[in-house]
């Protein structure tokens, strides 16, 4: 899945899937390190797609505030 068409759901339903073959001992050696390599790139993802939110969320908040102390 490319990264643009990512979405915060998407990544993190992947990243159950491989705690949960991880966990499960389901994952040959063989490709460990590509699945925990991938696990670090979707973690980081979903932290930024949290922040980013959370900034969005807090402007819009700011804005309700100034809007409804200015009598709007």
């Amino acid at each position: 899945m490319e990264q643009q068409d990512l979405t915060y759901e998407a990544a993190y339903e992947e990243l159950r899937t491989i705690a949960e073959e991880i966990g499960n001992e389901s994952v040959p050696v063989d490709i460990l390190a590509e699945k925990v390599k991938r696990a670090a790139l979707l973690i980081e993802f979903c932290q930024q797609k949290l922040r980013s939110t959370e900034s969005e969320v807090n402007k819009i908040i700011k804005q309700m505030e100034k809007n409804a102390s200015s009598g709007k």
